[in-house]
């Protein structure tokens, strides 16, 4: 069995580790984490905000503990990554704050009506990305860029265009710096400031949230989170959506595999959605997440280990499906309207996939043909390298997986 390996990084990238490593070593609160790094985040957070527009300390706090303990006892994190944790805390309290404050000097966008949304979940890898950019190129759809879930209160829907244009062209450096860092995760998983992106990173201003694991190993904080509501980082969700919407007929469109895990609150949130489900080889799907997820860490860690994430990885997408699927099963999955997709279709039949969408979710089909030549034009199946990975490297044995899986595999009737 060949064991995976991080990618080779380069001079540019040694430089920048180098340079915060030694950073570290001089101002070491920069890179605290645990429970000592609690007050900090705090700290930093309030030099822009008043404390008491933080809210409840209940909401927020127990989550915001079990984060940083986590990254300290979990994450073997080089400098870059701790400072990368704590960024993202004082990122996400700041949110909490700037959205409670725009909020409030807008009181009418709390009230304000949405459209039923087209949700896009399934698990990591299963094909929500392409579908999702491809269906982005629909006028009469909104999708959310990076900067916009980031900044909402930035972003709001009477913004011109012209402003909006150069706060987007402001947030390519983040982007540009993680290119540098890890050149590869443009053929896993390409992103920038003008490529439609996941609402996940709009979530977290609770400090729940699933994402979080993608990038940073965070055992505890999983297992803790497992145990918690996201009822109200599903409230915040909406109110994020409420500042961004233009209120100019777009219909919202929005992806993340990490809705999988918590439909329960989605569609309580979202009553009337469309929930386009996508399904994919189960082993395909677990093998090609833990590759994401390795790829992800070995920027913010010098110590992954293919077969850690193997076993995590198939440990939360056993927890994802089986929540999914109970949902699924339940009365209140009435209130939304479902479509499921195979992986396999969609590669095969990319137009009547997406047609199939259009139906649920009861819109008139657009020049399906023209947006698909347009997002291949754009974003061409691997023009920007190929993303390559097989089970073994993870621990994942093909036969056991599929017995684990058996409970989904046989309710979605996944093709293998």
């Amino acid at each position: 069995m060949t064991a995976w390996k991080p990618p080779q990084r380069t001079r540019a990238a040694e430089e920048l580790y180098r340079l915060a490593e030694t950073d570290r070593a001089a101002r070491p609160a920069r890179y605290q984490l645990g429970i000592g790094a609690v007050e900090l985040v705090i700290g930093r957070a309030s030099r822009q905000h008043s404390p008491d527009e933080f809210g409840d300390q209940q909401e927020w706090l127990p989550a915001l503990n079990e984060y940083l303990c986590s990254a300290e006892e979990d994450g073997q994190l080089n400098a870059l990554g701790a400072r990368s944790v704590q960024n993202t805390a004082v990122g996400r309290l700041r949110a909490r704050a700037a959205i409670a404050h725009y909020v409030n000097e807008h009181s009418a966008v709390a009230e304000s009506t949405l459209q039923p949304p087209i949700f896009i979940i399934g698990g990591w890898r299963t094909g929500t990305t392409y579908l999702f950019r491809a269906l982005s190129r629909d006028p009469r759809l909104r999708a959310p860029l990076p900067a916009e879930l980031g900044m909402p209160w930035q972003f709001p829907g009477d913004l011109s265009p012209e402003d909006r244009n150069k706060l987007l062209q402001a947030s390519a450096e983040g982007h540009q710096i993680l290119h540098i860092l890890n050149p590869i995760m443009a053929a896993v998983h390409d992103s920038g400031p003008s490529l439609a992106e996941e609402c996940v990173l709009g979530m977290g201003t609770t400090m729940r949230n699933w994402g979080f694991l993608a990038t940073t190993r965070l055992n505890n904080y999983a297992k803790w989170l497992r145990t918690q509501s996201f009822a109200v980082e599903y409230a915040q969700h909406r109110r994020m959506l409420q500042i961004l919407d233009g209120r100019d007929g777009r219909r919202w469109l929005l992806k993340a595999p990490a809705h999988t895990a918590e439909l329960d609150h989605l569609i309580a949130t979202y009553p009337g959605a469309c929930v386009v489900h996508l399904h994919r080889d189960i082993v395909e799907t677990v093998a090609s997440g833990a590759s994401l997820f390795a790829t992800y860490r070995s920027t913010y860690s010098d110590h992954v280990n293919g077969l850690d994430i193997g076993q995590f990885q198939t440990e939360q997408t056993e927890l994802w499906f089986r929540r999914a699927l109970a949902v699924r099963n339940s009365a209140a999955a009435q209130s939304v309207t479902w479509l499921d997709l195979q992986y396999t279709e969609l590669l095969a039949d990319p137009h009547g996939a997406l047609a199939q969408v259009y139906r649920a979710a009861g819109m008139n089909l657009p020049d399906i043909a023209r947006m698909l030549r347009e997002h291949h034009r754009h974003q061409p199946r691997e023009g920007k390298g190929k993303h390559t990975y097989n089970a073994a490297q993870f621990g994942i044995d093909a036969g056991e997986l599929r017995e684990r899986m058996r409970f989904y595999v046989d309710a979605f009737s996944v093709s293998s």
